[in-house]
């Protein structure tokens, strides 16, 4: 059965600006909400909401260019014309960040459904239910019972009567998902969603494959997510200075200067670590299929062929070009092999990220077709170990 939205955006925060309106990761609440919907499969998305302000159009735009059409409308009637007749739809509260888990069951509930939280201290300021229950600011109504609804409304707040009827009519009551930073957020203020956004910060924390990302580069990660999350810049930019600055790195061993190269390598390796996060706090994970992300690889390749080719122009012989091309082929071929088996202590095989932090000591020392060798020989020691753990899980 196709589900819709109605999103409430109409009342207001501490400071006398709009809920929906509240910052949140370099956003705004409201695009958080759409996006969670969107994630959730809901379509339409039905924005209840007075006046449409500046900011608040703004957000619609950036929600459409990246696919998420949303549509406002003044009053509930409006609201219920938006809806084919036997559709159900999501009702989302007005200043209230869902929690996805909460939204998938939602979504799979066979019929009038109500998520719930515990009637406590904690969730206080959520519209009370009854003695033992309130709302969480997610439902599951009949878009006959808004039209009904919107028809009879008068001055009545439809958030507040659409969740009486459907308490009424007796609809499901769901508890909400709870636990450490889990469950629905209620926004009032800025001084709330700041406390949020920590909590999205650390949820957004994803498995560290590789030794460099897990033990160096952690902090530099945090504090860089931290800061650009209040901005508007876009994650795929980051990709994107990340491979920009491997090329640039790659043209830069070729003209002997390895010192430059090595910094613009160095500084790209936390780059689409920061972007990934970005993205999950936004919620529009990068896609598997950009190609910015995916040439990262093959750029790491070329300047590392670059460094050979430099090396055995200028006293080291046709060694330094082998021991790069063989460094690149077994680095592949690892790769390949991980996709089907990750053995303990994986994180400490063969990286771009773990190449290029490796490069310190043998740059400081200049000893160039030294660390050309010994990334060959890691390179295929790490294929060799990934290719005997794929074996022998196939033979068990």
């Amino acid at each position: 059965m196709a589900l819709g939205a109605l999103i409430g955006a109409y009342q207001e925060d501490d400071a006398g600006g709009l809920r929906a309106l509240l910052p949140l990761a370099g956003r705004t609440l409201f695009e958080y909400q759409a996006r969670c919907l969107a994630g959730a499969g809901v379509a339409p998305l039905i924005v209840l909401v007075e006046r449409v302000p500046v900011a608040l159009n703004e957000a619609f735009d950036r929600l459409r260019a990246e696919g998420i059409s949303v549509v406002p409308v003044s009053d509930g009637n409006e609201a219920a014309s938006r809806f084919e007749g036997g559709t159900e739809l999501v009702l989302l509260a007005d200043g209230i960040a869902p929690d996805m888990a909460d939204l998938a069951g939602l979504a799979e509930e066979a019929g009038p459904a109500i998520v719930t939280v515990p009637d406590d201290e904690t969730h206080s300021d959520f519209e009370r239910i009854d003695g033992a229950h309130r709302w969480a600011g997610l439902a599951r109504v009949d878009a006959s019972m808004l039209g009904a609804t919107a028809a009879m409304l008068g001055d009545w707040d439809l958030q507040s009567t659409l969740l009486r009827r459907a308490v009424q009519a007796g609809g499901k009551l769901v508890p909400a998902v709870s636990g450490e930073g889990r469950g629905p957020f209620l926004a009032a203020g800025e001084a709330e969603m700041a406390g949020f956004e920590r909590r999205l910060l650390v949820a957004s924390r994803s498995a560290r494959e590789d030794a460099v990302s897990r033990y160096i580069l952690p902090l530099v990660e945090e504090i860089a997510t931290e800061k650009l999350m209040e901005t508007g810049l876009r994650p795929s930019w980051l990709v994107q200075a990340a491979l920009v600055m491997t090329v640039a790195a790659a043209f830069f061993f070729t003209r002997g200067w390895h010192w430059g190269a090595i910094a613009l390598l160095l500084l790209s390796t936390p780059l689409d670590l920061v972007a990934q996060r970005l993205a999950s706090l936004r919620l529009s994970p990068l896609p598997t299929t950009m190609v910015s992300r995916r040439l990262l690889w093959p750029a790491a390749g070329l300047a590392l062929i670059a460094l050979g080719w430099f090396e055995s122009r200028h006293g080291s012989g046709w060694g330094a070009v082998v021991a790069a091309l063989s460094a690149g082929a077994f680095a592949e071929a690892a790769r390949l092999e991980r996709t089907a088996a990750k053995p303990p202590g994986s994180h400490w095989l063969f990286s771009r990220r773990t190449a290029i932090w490796l490069s310190l000591p043998f740059a400081a020392a200049d000893w160039w077709s030294a660390y050309l060798s010994l990334l060959a020989l890691y390179a295929a020691t790490s294929f060799f170990i990934l290719q005997h753990c794929r074996h022998r899980i196939e033979r068990d």
